[in-house]
């Protein structure tokens, strides 16, 4: 079953957080670099918010979390990736290794997206699990030989993800 306000959801959330991963990578990023960070936060913005319309307008549109049991699941899994983000992020920060931080981040939200594709019933998002894991990763070894944060790396590399998963949402709402 296509659910629709599933699909619009995707463009709204995974736009916000595509605008947001594009702002963490200006932390320290290469200088030539901002301009094109800002033009692609703004880019993911207006999808977030073209998402967000959609969402409103398309509200009563059938959902997987209409099922009591897919959204405590649901649930579970973001209190769950919650928890092991913040309490990573605060261990790497007391033990003075803060620019880990957001690959940290973006390796726990990979990992939650495995336990997301039961609940919303789309293999999609095992290979966007992979494909954050993999961003996490290659950050941590790739930032330094850029000489920049981890988290342009890390960033880039999510925002870049995220934003395309928020364009494949619209694509999937477009085409049901």
């Amino acid at each position: 079953m296509d659910y629709i306000r599933d699909y619009v959801m995707y463009a709204a959330i995974f736009g916000m957080f595509s605008f947001s991963w594009f702002g963490w990578a200006q932390e320290r990023p290469r200088a030539s670099w901002r301009l094109y960070l800002g033009i692609a936060s703004g880019i993911a913005l207006l999808v977030c918010l073209y998402g967000v319309y959609l969402s409103v307008t398309h509200w009563d549109a059938p959902s997987a979390l209409n099922d009591k049991t897919s959204y405590r699941n649901y649930l579970i899994t973001v209190y769950v990736e919650f928890f092991l983000a913040a309490a990573g992020a605060f261990a790497l920060i007391r033990w003075k290794r803060k620019d880990y931080v957001a690959p940290w981040i973006a390796f726990i939200v990979g990992l939650h997206f495995i336990g997301l594709k039961p609940v919303f019933n789309d293999a999609s998002l095992y290979v966007l699990a992979a494909l954050l894991v993999i961003v996490s990763v290659i950050s941590v070894f790739l930032a330094p030989k850029l000489n920049v944060a981890n988290s342009a790396i890390t960033g880039i590399g999510s925002g870049a993800v995220l934003f395309a998963f928020a364009i494949l949402g619209l694509i999937r709402f477009y085409l049901v």
